[in-house]
Order: structure tokens, then C-alpha cells, then sequence
């Protein structure tokens, strides 16, 4: 049996609530009401349209949403989460909450083997964490790299995470999204960076790697020894790389591909009968994620608190929204999602669009206009896909004299230069909050984690009162002193503005009529999929 605490309790139920709101504010279609007593068939292989290529296929070591739209298939995680938030047994097959929540003791199960056929023990989960999530996972590392103590192992099926102090949000990241777990026989005392299973990974999930063409298809099988019994349906899973939006609309309508990832929103008030659009908070890689502009503070000058309030009230949010992400989502005021309400403060400081009070913020800050009316000139980075957003950030702050460079890059480049080099001044980002602040909201704003790995602490912020308020909501086991914690921080975060939090996303995925049992809560979303034809 698994024994949960009191504490445990109360933030499984504020999850639960927050995502049974979400999800009932989502019109789904009537296709897919119908589909939830039919019978699920065996076999066949469902085709993937995903937007982006992947340089590996290691979930541990990045939170991209490519890589885990494909690894989250072949890893797991300690547990996996429901559709309300409620965690349940995965490779852990239950667990014990001791010490008001200062240690956490998981029993693994025993039957459960590597796809190479060597067996699963505690072993993997030490070194997954220890060698590679705590040093290279951004948001494992960021939330619990300063509060976890150790990890013991004290036999082969059972592991003990103990904290310096309660840690009430454990759970909700150790799913195969936050903490999916490696073979230790693979990687220990080597570089996961390096690894040559990162491009032929081996897991313990519903799916078995293949093949891997970059650019073009991954491949995978069906896990026979699945340790859930009678899944995968699917008899494999293929992968296709197609970047244009519209080509990976045209080949869902002719047939060349079941389902699409990252269905554009342009699109989806034009979505035949034929298709089936499902809309929904989550991706691969996160949950309740919000597009943000993050400012470089090591530069002037945006170490100016009146230049960053300047870019907030010259930009139109509303039409960003409505022109651009086609109403899909809502306009962001502060560092927590909406969607979380648990934890989401809604007296926020506002920072309405008035560019005559933008002027005189820049004005005050020792930028006037020089004979061409500009005051600031800075470079803007953002990947190709948010052109489009980037474009009429643009032209709102060309209005008030800033003339922002637009500068699109890949994946690899953008992060070199703005976590690695830090040579930008201004970048658009899309990161997410996840199931709990501590997850994902803390590691993009505390001190600990400004660091050259992708989607830290980008601005390089740094305040020493908001990571202790950010580490003393992580710990502290009350539900109204953590809300009361997380809104004094989400205060001082609006007021300081080292990020523009500027949309809420929505995200839509999209599938013929015959895809069957899609999960889109979970990034493994295809464990339960069947085909009807």
C-alpha cells in the first residue's frame, strides 16, 4: 500500500482542482467523447509529425520539448501522473512519506528490465540523479540541487531521497518528463554529454529505439517485456521530422502521418471533419508554459529597472494573443501561471500598454531619442518558429524609439549564446511552470542557477531575498505559508521584471479519426494509443 502524508493530501488536491479546471475549460471534440468505451485493437504503427529535429535522445540532460516528445516513449520515471496530477506507480511501485516529508522511501519494482535485458535496481536511480539530473537536468537541478541531501540505497529494490528539511513537492517531479531514469550499467562514471546511447538510448519504457536519421525519422518498437501489463497497443511508433507547419497540416490530410505534434493554431479553425484538434496546457518537455522575454542584466541597459518596465508598457500583449497566437492561451502577468491557481496571485502589480509612460521610463534612464527618434538599439534573439511574435515585439517597441535586431537561431546557437556566451541583449523564450512553482518557476529566477546549461536562470538574476523565499516555499510543509511565500516572491518578481512574461500557451495537437487513446497530459502520451482501422 502506499502511504501518503496529510501534506501530500493537500497538494494533490490543489493540483487535482487546478487541472480539472483547466481541462473543462477546453472544448474537446465530440469524436473523441465517443471514443472513450470502444474497445482498444492491438498492432499497426502510428506516424508522428513533430516540428523539430533532435541533436540526441537523452531526456535527462535537457528540458527541449523534441527530445522528450520521442524519449518520454522509451524511459520512465519513479512515477507517472495522472491526468488530474495524482501520481501512481511506475518503476517505483510504492512509496513512504517519513519525517513530516524529510524522506521519501521508494520500493522499486523487482520485475522490470533494461531494453538490453540487464535488470533494474536501485543503482539506476542513484546515478541518474547523483551523476546527471542534479548536474545537468535544469530543473531538477535548479529546485533540488540545494535542498536534496542524499541518496541512499540501503538494498537493490528500495531508495531513500532525504531532505535537509521537508520537501512537499517530490513527487509531482518524478515522472519521466522531470526525472526519467538511465541505465547506470551505460553511464556511470562516464560523460552524459558524450555518450554514444544518447543517439541509441535504452530504456526501460512501452518502446524500444530502432533507428535514428537526423533531419528525416526516428524509429521505434514495441517494448514486449513492458512491465505494464498488455501495453504498449501500438506494435511501433515512427517519428517524422517536418518543420513547415502547413506541410505537417497537408500530410495529416492526405494520409501520410496519423497524428501531428505542435499543430499550428493558425490552422485550427480550418480543421476538416476529417481531423480531429485536441487543445490542451501541455506539452512535451512541460506543462502550463508561458512565452516570456528575458532580459541580459549583465548589460546595460537592461540592468535598469525603468528600461525593462519601459519594454512592458510598450508592448501590446492583448493583440500578441489575439494576432499572433489566434486567442489560443491568455495574457501572462507574473511568474506563476494562472493555471496554477494554488499559487497564482492575481493583485500583481500591472504594467498596462501606455507607450507615452514607456518614453518617459526611458527618458528617466538616460535614453532619449537621438535625430532619429531611436534610444536604444539591441540585439533580439529567438528561435525561427517565433519570427512572427518576435517581428510584433518589434514593431510595439519601435513606437517608443527601441530598435531591437532580430536575430533568429537554431536550437544549439541560441543556447550557446545566451546561457552559455551570455553575448544577447534581449531573448524570447518559452519555458514551463510544471505541477508546482518549485519545479518549474524557481529554477528560472534563484541564483543557483545561473548557469551555462539551457533554460536556467537566463537574465542572470540575482536576489538574495527571492531565493530565500523560493527555498522557503519549496520546504515549508503548510499550504497557506507556502501560498502566503509564493506571493510575496511573485511581488518582488513583477516589480523587478528580470523577464516579460508575456502569453500563457495553449498547445494543440491534431489526428486523423482513427488515432485512438492519445494521453495529452502526459509526454509519454502513446503508452495507452491504439489505431481504429
Amino acid at each position: 500500500m502506499n502511504t501518503r502524508s496529510p501534506l501530500h493530501a493537500l497538494r494533490t488536491g490543489a493540483l487535482a482542482v487546478v487541472l480539472a479546471v483547466v481541462l473543462a475549460t477546453l472544448a474537446l471534440p465530440a469524436a473523441l467523447a465517443q471514443q472513450a468505451d470502444a474497445e482498444p485493437a492491438r498492432g499497426g504503427t502510428l506516424v508522428v509529425a513533430m516540428f523539430d529535429t533532435v541533436a540526441h535522445l537523452n531526456p535527462a540532460i535537457t528540458t527541449g520539448g523534441s527530445v522528450h516528445a520521442v524519449a518520454d516513449s522509451i524511459f520512465d520515471g519513479l512515477v507517472r501522473l495522472d491526468a488530474d496530477g495524482t501520481p501512481r506507480p511506475a518503476l517505483a511501485e510504492a512509496w513512504e512519506v517519513l519525517e513530516d516529508g524529510r524522506i521519501y522511501r521508494f520500493h522499486l519494482r523487482d520485475d522490470v528490465t533494461w531494453h538490453d535485458g540487464e535488470p533494474f535496481t536501485a543503482r539506476d536511480v542513484r546515478v541518474t540523479f547523483e551523476e546527471i539530473l542534479l548536474r545537468f537536468h535544469t530543473r531538477t537541478r535548479g529546485g533540488l540541487g540545494d535542498l536534496l541531501e542524499e541518496i541512499r540505497t540501503p538494498d537493490a529494490h528500495t531508495v531513500e531521497f532525504v531532505f535537509d528539511a521537508p520537501y512537499a513537492a517530490l513527487l509531482q517531479r518524478l515522472d519521466v518528463s522531470e526525472a526519467p531514469i538511465l541505465p547506470a550499467h551505460l553511464y556511470e562514471g562516464r560523460d552524459p554529454l558524450t555518450h554514444e546511447a544518447n543517439r541509441a538510448p535504452v530504456g526501460t519504457g512501452p518502446f524500444v529505439f530502432e533507428r535514428f536519421r537526423r533531419d528525416d525519422r526516428i524509429d521505434l518498437v514495441r517494448n514486449d517485456a513492458y512491465f505494464r501489463d498488455g501495453l504498449p497497443y501500438l506494435d511501433a511508433l515512427t517519428f517524422r521530422i517536418i518543420p513547415d507547419p502547413v506541410t505537417r497540416m497537408l500530410a495529416l490530410e492526405r494520409g501520410e502521418v496519423d497524428h501531428v505534434l505542435g499543430f499550428p493554431a493558425s490552422e485550427v479553425a480550418r480543421a476538416g471533419d476529417d481531423v480531429v484538434v485536441r487543445t490542451v496546457p501541455h506539452s512535451a518537455g512541460g506543462s502550463f508554459c508561458q512565452f516570456k522575454l528575458a532580459f541580459n542584466l549583465d548589460r546595460a541597459p537592461f540592468d535598469d529597472a525603468r528600461v525593462r518596465r519601459a519594454f512592458a508598457h510598450a508592448v501590446d500583449r492583448a493583440t500578441l494573443l489575439e494576432r499572433v497566437a489566434f486567442g489560443q492561451g491568455r495574457v501572462a502577468t507574473g511568474p506563476i501561471s494562472s493555471d496554477l491557481d494554488a499559487w497564482h496571485a492575481d493583485d500583481l502589480p500591472t504594467y498596462p500598454l501606455d507607450p507615452a509612460r514607456a518614453e518617459t521610463l526611458l527618458d528617466a534612464a538616460g535614453l532619449p531619442p537621438d535625430a532619429d527618434g531611436v534610444r536604444l538599439e539591441a540585439d533580439f534573439l529567438h528561435f525561427p518558429m517565433f519570427t512572427r511574435h518576435a517581428e510584433t515585439i518589434r514593431q510595439d517597441l519601435a513606437q517608443v524609439g527601441v530598435d531591437l535586431r532580430m536575430v533568429a537561431l537554431d536550437r544549439a546557437s541560441y543556447v550557446a549564446r545566451v546561457y552559455g556566451d551570455r553575448a544577447f541583449d534581449v531573448g524570447f523564450i518559452s519555458s514551463c511552470n510544471n505541477a508546482d512553482p518549485s519545479i518549474g518557476v524557481a529554477p528560472m529566477h534563484v541564483s543557483s542557477n545561473v548557469a551555462p546549461a539551457p533554460f536556467s536562470n537566463a537574465p542572470g538574476y540575482r536576489d538574495a531575498e527571492v531565493d530565500r523565499l523560493f527555498a522557503e516555499a519549496a520546504t515549508d510543509p503548510d499550504p497557506e505559508r507556502r501560498r502566503a511565500l509564493y506571493d510575496a516572491v511573485q511581488h518582488r518578481l513583477v516589480e523587478d521584471l528580470p523577464y516579460l512574461w508575456l502569453i500563457e500557451r495553449r498547445y494543440h495537437q491534431a489526428s486523423t479519426p482513427a488515432v485512438r487513446g492519445v494521453e495529452t497530459h502526459r509526454t509519454s502520451a502513446f503508452t495507452r494509443t491504439w489505431l481504429d482501422r
